[in-house]
């Protein structure tokens, strides 16, 4: 049993450095800075020319977003009433955006309350402020506590955004790629739950929505896709 114990023991000692390996390659390979750009007008007239090419009007006119994200959490969004409706195993959440603190949840027919309420509320606020993101991303570069800066480089012209406050993870960094229709193709991005800086992610295949406004029907970071399905508007 003691030499079965070493050979495990050493097992996982091996993997553990293995791992330790993969992630300080990565943190070399992935360690880009922010650029710097131009604040000011030039960069909100690409943000502004970036909404217009994806219909961001008809999006704020919708009435319900709907979409699952990596088949665990399902979300009704109620768009024109600042509130969303999130289910998780046997949780739901009447998420009220902008206060939190009057929200409702309940596991199965039972009505949460105390403790079990805040976690089911933190966990519903959590995972829409992140899932959401990697549905409408685009449509967030005018949020309240961005700030725009133009950046140019590679011949292009791209649009970095910082999310300064607000959300579950201010400080977060994008850097939006378009195409030469302005449409979103992909972005870097420095975000405080990937200790990686840099890494970039593809927004394919735009599809129009009921909604009047075109989505992505593929999002992905180096090839694996981000699990974004039943997607549904409600116009």
């Amino acid at each position: 049993m003691k030499k079965i114990g070493k050979i495990l023991l050493k097992i996982v000692l091996g993997i553990l450095g293995l791992l330790l390996v993969v992630f300080i390659v990565l943190k070399l390979v992935f360690n880009e800075d922010v650029p710097q750009g131009q604040k000011g007008t030039v960069a909100d007239e690409l943000g502004y020319a970036i909404l217009e090419s994806i219909n961001h009007k008809e999006f704020t006119e919708v009435k319900e977003i709907h979409w699952t994200f990596r088949g665990v959490n399902k979300y009704v969004w109620k768009v024109q009433q600042n509130a969303v409706d999130v289910y998780w195993d046997d949780y739901k959440v009447a998420y009220a955006t902008p206060y939190p603190q009057i929200s409702f949840a309940w596991k199965g027919d039972q009505k949460l309350s105390g403790k079990e309420l805040e976690d089911a509320i933190a966990y519903a606020a959590t995972n829409f402020n992140n899932d959401s993101f990697w549905v409408v991303a685009p449509h967030k570069i005018f949020d309240i506590g961005t700030e725009r800066e133009l950046i140019e480089e590679d011949g292009k012209r791209k649009l970095l955004v910082r999310y300064k406050s607000g959300g579950t993870t201010p400080g977060d960094v994008y850097l939006w790629e378009v195409d030469e229709n302005n449409i979103p193709i992909a972005f870097k991005m420095w975000v405080s739950i990937i200790p990686l800086d840099g890494i970039e992610a593809k927004w394919n295949d735009w599809k129009m929505t009921d909604g009047g406004f075109p989505l992505p029907t593929t999002r992905s970071l180096y090839g694996i896709e981000i699990p974004v399905t039943d997607v549904k508007v409600i116009r």
